[in-house]
């Protein structure tokens, strides 16, 4: 059951209007959309949620890989177009952290010559970077600009003698480091050409004859060293946690360049500088520093990537370096609230509400009978009260006995038990009430394929299956969701739902229309848990097909407590939100929750050198919490 808590401003307005104020979900899994730290979902991959007929007119495309959409112009007038990119584009860094040459430098063993490598590279790299800065410097017309842009040409000229020294120190061989790789080039190329003012998008302005031109320019300069600075900067606060309190980190001394506040604060005049050179950019020019910052940050993701790592890593869990002939690599997701913004539930009362008759209408007598939209809204109300009181009185009874000292998978699932049952009896009131009756497939299917979605969640599933070929993947959903169209037509809207499988509850309908009842398959954690170890158990069926000869990984992302079992029985359990009733239970039961990024980096520790065992295991009583999908496509897939 998906019950949501609707609210009493919501219930209040007219039909009409309730499509724009979605019904705010309950925790029915997550404890009443509570947030106690962790990470949030952040963002939607769509604006809206509308349900009626008149969605119809709307099309929902999803974005499309590497051309995101432009930040909303009032935004702009909020905070400066430097932290606006960043914040938009933070989800990115990700692909950065989770590159096998960070993971591998963060952990402590990354072989000596990659480093040595990469550490030429970026001297090769700062040299055209203070060319840059000068540029912009010459450009700039403001005063304070231009004393601005010296200093920080002064400090990279200052990391170049610092770059002499980490070579000195770290053996670095400037004859033979001396070829630039690939990925150094572009980055070069990319800088100088900006500041050379061949900018795609940009209006070619000749000379630089008046001010407002010169200025322009080094704004577009600016726009294209700052992602760099600003991604740098992060780099360096994300690693300090692995050197603190370690004396013997090899590679203390570089983390500590970047996290350190000189270099924070480089970083964040860099990011003044952009603001002030902006502010008398049109709309269309502030475009252009976007996509400049955009392009910007992908190429220094790709510098990472470029570098050559002769050793296991731990990521992309599935993908190179990993032995990806060997590998099933199974992924199973729950729906509500881990891949939606919004619980289903509150989609399909919200359809309800709106199509049902109000009482001065009369109904056909072929018509499966509804109740008015005004009894519609009390009844709803009822029952979102009631499903909320019996909840927390629910989960308040699981967390009674001791604590324990240890993870205890017995316990929990026995636990859980009572959840099962609670839920089983919650959807039985939402039978009796009727208040599914008439609902449209038709609707059902027009408010899937609107369904706002978690950022990133759909572009994940996208590049996941249109790599399925190469790397052997099956996609599972499990969800309690009463309606598995409403599911299946969410994915189609990105052209996603015939390649995952979905495991969920039905309406029965007459004529496209739900006659109330719902074809009971997936109501709760024991429910769900089951249907997890029923298709591993499918999947090793068929000794004769290769592919099911191949060493299987199980991935499961979840965001609540009817998840736990799942999470837990998966060989990499990841919680996405903040539900504070999966921490309680968890906790109680012994579960730890881990960072992502931080576990990561301590399996790749533990890692041989030279491969070796698997590192990810089921039922270790460790599961590992994640800001949103950008970390769980950069950790299982990577860039």
């Amino acid at each position: 059951m998906r019950l949501s808590v609707l609210s009493s401003r919501i219930l209040r307005l007219n039909p009409q209007r309730v499509l724009r104020h979605p019904f705010y979900p309950y925790l029915r899994r997550s404890s009443a959309a509570s947030s106690s730290g962790g990470g949030g979902g952040g963002g939607s991959d769509s604006a809206t949620a509308n349900c009626s007929s008149e969605m119809a007119s709307a099309s929902l495309k999803p974005a499309v890989a590497g051309n995101p959409k432009l930040l909303p112009r009032e935004l702009n007038e909020v905070v400066g177009i430097a932290r606006k990119c960043w914040i938009k584009f933070k989800k990115e860094a990700a692909f950065a952290i989770f590159t096998p040459f960070i993971v591998s430098l963060a952990s402590g063993n990354l072989k000596l010559e990659t480093f040595r490598h990469c550490v030429a590279q970026d001297a090769h790299f700062l040299k055209p970077f203070a060319q840059a800065f000068e540029v912009a410097e010459d450009c700039a017309e403001d005063d304070d600009a231009k004393i601005g842009i010296n200093e920080l040409k002064k400090v990279t000229l200052n990391k170049l003698k610092m770059h002499d020294s980490f070579a000195e120190e770290w053996g670095i061989d400037p004859v033979k480091d001396a070829t630039l790789n690939p990925a150094t080039t572009k980055c070069i190329d990319f800088l100088l050409a900006t500041a050379s003012g061949k900018i795609e998008g940009a209006k070619a302005s000749g000379k630089l004859v008046t001010p407002f031109e010169k200025t322009k320019l080094s704004a577009y300069t600016l726009g294209a060293m700052t992602p760099c600075m600003s991604l740098y900067a992060y780099i360096g606060k994300e690693l300090q946690i692995f050197i603190d309190g370690e004396s013997n980190h090899p590679y203390k001394k570089w983390i500590e360049s970047y996290s350190s506040d000189s270099f924070q604060a480089f970083a964040l005049q860099t990011e003044e500088l952009l603001d002030k050179l902006s502010v008398s950019l049109t709309g269309e020019e502030l475009d252009v520093i976007e996509k400049l910052y955009y392009q910007g940050i992908k190429r220094e993701i790709d510098f990472f990537l470029a570098q050559p790592l002769e050793q296991k890593c731990v990521v992309p869990l599935y993908g190179e370096p990993n032995d990806l002939e060997k590998r099933h690599l199974m992924i199973f997701s729950d729906f509500d609230l881990t891949c939606t913004t919004i619980d289903s539930s509150a989609i399909l009362a919200e359809i309800a509400i709106v199509t049902a008759p109000k009482s001065d209408q009369s109904q056909t007598a072929n018509q499966i009978a509804r109740m008015t939209s005004a009894d519609l809204r009390n009844t709803w109300g009822v029952l979102s009260k009631n499903y909320t009181e019996d909840y927390e009185q629910c989960i308040e009874s699981m967390l009674v006995s001791e604590k324990a000292e240890k993870f205890n998978y017995e316990a929990l699932r026995k636990a859980l038990e009572k959840l099962s049952e609670f839920e089983k009896v919650e959807n039985q009131r939402v039978i009796d009430s009727g208040v599914l009756k008439g609902l449209n497939l038709e609707d059902i299917k027009r408010a899937g394929e609107r369904l706002m979605l978690q950022d990133g969640c759909i572009n994940f599933f996208q590049t996941l299956l249109l790599r399925k070929k190469n790397l052997n993947a099956d996609v599972h959903v499990l969800s309690y969701c009463w309606c598995g169209d409403l599911i299946r037509s969410t994915f189609s809207s990105g052209g996603l739902s015939d390649q995952m499988k979905v495991h969920a509850n039905e309406f029965k309908y007459e004529e496209s229309l739900c006659t109330g009842e719902i074809v009971k398959k997936m109501e709760s954690p024991i429910d769900k848990v089951q249907a997890f170890s029923e298709i591993l158990q499918q999947s090793c069926s068929g000794d004769g097909d290769e592919r099911r000869k191949k060493k299987r990984l199980t991935v499961y992302i979840g965001d609540s407590v009817g998840d736990l079992l799942c999470l837990l029985e998966a060989d990499v359990g990841i919680v996405v939100g903040s539900s504070s009733s999966l921490r309680r239970v968890g906790n109680h039961f012994g579960v730890k929750f881990v960072p992502l990024f931080p576990g990561v980096v301590e399996k790749q520790k533990a890692y041989p050198a030279e491969g070796g065992g698997d590192p990810w295991k089921g039922l270790s009583g460790v599961l590992y919490t994640a800001s949103g999908w950008s970390e769980i496509h950069a950790f299982l897939i990577g860039s």
